[in-house]
């Protein structure tokens, strides 16, 4: 059973922050919902206001330049994402990744800032947008910062937000020329959570070889691991089916799996091992015909 709470519905971000100001102790910000009353319904998470800010239409959207690269609002919904033209043209990965995401109803409801706040290791979106090299503002009545989105994450379903902060975008710069990025997930279920996902991005040169590469894993530790191991492998060096091993034993060095009701910590390294491999080779094929 849910707690009794009060349920504040801002009208403007700057009304947010207020609250956010006025209750820092005893609040949580609900932006889509679908995690956060789950975990209150099953009694780990009391608060006594809930500020419900998915109705903020002025942090629901998506830009893009040349400069500066994406920039996507927080209560722009995973549906408004998959269906982007803009995104699909700049950062494919993200529409591809989108559509794997749970189901559509969740899709149109769900919001990006909800689900990158909300901390969980098996989500998807993180390892991508690491990959990425992404950045995250997040806000309070003070003013901004900018964190990048590999510290943004601290422990299992904590993040780096203070009490008084709310995320309000995700900042993508341009890929670079001959860069391309890919993601993939292995579930059960198709479009269940990943019991554990690889996201790589890859950046190769003119003659053929990885210039710089990013390696992430979903659900292979309490958060988001950047598997730099596996990175220093591959740059400098020539696509090739021992490369490609190497950097596979690298990654699943890094990680840091569980055993769980899902899979033991033997299998989530096996398979850690395999969509590296899958993944690296996709990202530097794309990159390589860009």
């Amino acid at each position: 059973m849910i707690h009794d709470f009060t349920y504040l519905k801002p009208g403007t971000l700057q009304e947010a922050l207020s609250m956010l100001s006025n209750h820092k102790d005893d609040f949580k910000i609900i932006c889509g919902g679908q995690s956060l009353l789950i975990v209150m319904r099953q009694g780990l998470l009391v608060t006594d206001y809930l500020i419900d800010i998915k109705g903020l239409n002025e942090l629901s959207y998506t830009t893009y330049d040349d400069k500066e690269g994406l920039k996507i609002g927080a209560t722009t919904t995973h549906r408004a994402i998959e269906k982007s033209e803009l995104i699909k043209r700049r950062y494919p990965v993200l529409v591809e990744l989108e559509k794997k995401l749970a189901s559509i109803q969740v899709r149109n409801w769900g919001t990006i800032g909800g689900n990158l706040a909300h901390g969980d290791s098996s989500g998807d979106l993180a390892p991508a947008l690491i990959a990425l090299d992404a950045k995250i503002k997040l806000a309070s009545s003070k003013g901004s910062r900018i964190v990048l989105l590999e510290k943004f994450y601290t422990g299992l379903f904590e993040t780096a937000l203070e009490k008084d902060e709310l995320v309000v975008e995700v900042q993508i710069p341009p890929l670079r020329h001959g860069t391309a990025a890919a993601y993939k997930k292995f579930n059960l279920i198709e479009n269940d959570q990943a019991i554990v996902g690889v996201a790589a991005a890859v950046t190769v040169d003119q003659g053929g070889a990885c210039k710089e590469a990013r390696v992430v894993l979903s659900n292979a530790g309490v958060t988001p691991i950047r598997a730099k191991s596996a990175e220093k492998v591959l740059i400098g060096k020539r696509l090739s089916d021992g490369l490609l091993a190497e950097a596979a034993e690298a990654a699943a060095s890094d990680a840091d799996p569980v055993s769980d009701i899902h899979a033991s910590e033997e299998y989530r390294r096996h398979l850690v091992k395999v969509l590296t491999k899958r993944m690296v080779k996709q990202a530097w094929d794309q990159a390589a015909h860009s």
